[in-house]
């Protein structure tokens, strides 16, 4: 037992893993706050909760932010670029994420709905821009030390779900005690802790950059269409994509209106804050560090069935939360039961992502696959709340558990039998 606890501090306790936590921090916390915290702030603001579903477009920088990540990848910056690749653009997307939330911060959504969006949309974009960076700079981390990718994973995870705990739990406390608006720029504040980190750390690897004077078409060719030639070598590349998009869809579906779900079962801001921080963020911990920890004994593939088997029975959990209503220890069963089985499902994802990329093009390519997991959660999802309202809620989560069961199919027929 004592080794095991010494193993554990060994790998997790340690410079390196402290600046992926608070940086898995600054990745996450933004995400919320043009999603489920801003869905509960639009319909206590009377916006009728169809309209709160399509909100889900504004996410749409986070499914095609391959788009620019090239440009990122193999564009320095003037002047800032000399502290490193992923530190400069680190550092002017934190400055420039933290004005566009103060900006949402002094805006009346039932006065200005359109203007609300473009601020969520332009929150998005940059959100989505940092997530380019960050990712890139995790992934490069362990480019000596592959083995541990999946730990830095999880604890890059932890700190994204402590960055949801911060803008979940942490605005609704603020907003229950002041307003939305002053919450709102309280939760801007939390990009700091990001700015802190980049400040703190040096770059993961050293990068030579290649001659700028280049025309649009060898830019193109050299940032865009390499990283897609190499990562299509592997033969079931179209699987891979498949996989990846419909992992997480029954969480992502279900995900834009879970506020507003709890909501009608009766739940108050300050209810909803306490499960969350409380039982959501012990559960989260424990998933993200737990899931590392089985990943390295039983493999990453059969980590990804397991998990998503457990991610589809967790979702069956809010149907029963539709049936009883306000009852305060089921839900406090279902949001520690999905938040752990979330940590573990999300571990493995973004740990096998990162074991696709090539080094060479760490940052195009894992924005490519992150887009796809993106796709369902930014797109797909923003019909939830039209069929919410259509089917009711316990059907709603029925039909949200069924969507998932294709990314476990593949796994069992191709990928887990094939090398």
């Amino acid at each position: 037992m004592l080794e095991y606890i010494k193993k554990i501090k060994e790998i997790y306790i340690n410079k390196q893993m402290l600046i992926l936590l608070a940086l898995g921090f600054s990745s996450g916390f933004p995400f919320l706050l043009v999603f489920g915290t801003l869905t509960l702030w639009l319909k206590q603001a009377g916006i009728a909760l169809a309209l709160i579903g399509g909100y889900s477009l504004v996410k749409i920088p986070y499914s095609v932010k391959w788009l620019w990540s090239p440009f990122i990848d193999n564009t320095k910056l003037p002047y800032i670029y000399k502290i490193g690749r992923r530190r400069s653009w680190a550092l002017i997307i934190q400055i420039c994420l933290f004005s566009a939330i103060f900006m949402m911060s002094c805006i009346n959504p039932a006065k200005n709905t359109g203007l609300m969006a473009f601020l969520a949309f332009i929150t998005a974009f940059l959100s989505a821009s940092q997530d380019i960076v960050l990712d890139a700079y995790r992934v490069e981390c362990f480019e000596k030390n592959p083995d541990r990718q999946a730990n830095g994973v999880a604890i890059f995870v932890l700190g994204y779900r402590l960055g949801l705990i911060y803008s979940g739990a942490g605005a609704l406390y603020l907003a229950a005690l002041f307003d939305w608006n002053t919450a709102y720029k309280f939760m801007a504040c939390g990009i700091f802790i990001g700015l802190a980190a980049i400040l703190y750390t040096s770059e993961a690897v050293e990068y030579t950059y290649r001659k700028q004077k280049r025309s649009i078409a060898e830019f193109f060719n050299a940032s865009v269409m390499e990283p897609l030639k190499n990562f299509i070598q592997n033969q079931n590349w179209g699987w891979i994509l498949l996989l990846i998009f419909t992992y997480h869809l029954s969480n992502a579906y279900f995900n834009p209106v879970i506020n507003p779900f709890y909501d009608d079962m009766g739940f108050t801001k300050i209810e909803i804050a306490n499960v969350m921080k409380l039982y959501g963020m012990i559960a989260a911990i424990s998933g993200g560090i737990i899931g590392g920890l089985i990943i390295n004994k039983i493999g990453l593939k059969n980590g990804l069935l397991y998990f998503g088997i457990l991610q589809c029975l967790s979702t069956m959990l809010f149907s029963l939360q539709a049936m009883y209503g306000h009852n305060m220890p089921l839900f406090i069963i279902v949001v520690t039961v999905e938040n752990f089985i979330s940590g573990l499902a999300t571990t493995a994802l973004v740990a096998y992502i990162s074991s696709l990329c090539n080094k060479s093009y760490t940052a195009t390519q894992y924005a490519l696959l992150s887009s796809v997991m993106g796709a369902s959660r930014d797109i797909f999802s923003s019909t939830s709340g039209v069929v919410a309202a259509y089917v009711g809620w316990k059907i709603f989560f029925i039909i949200s558990t069924c969507m998932s069961v294709p990314s476990l199919i593949i796994i069992c027929f191709c990928i887990k039998n094939r090398k």
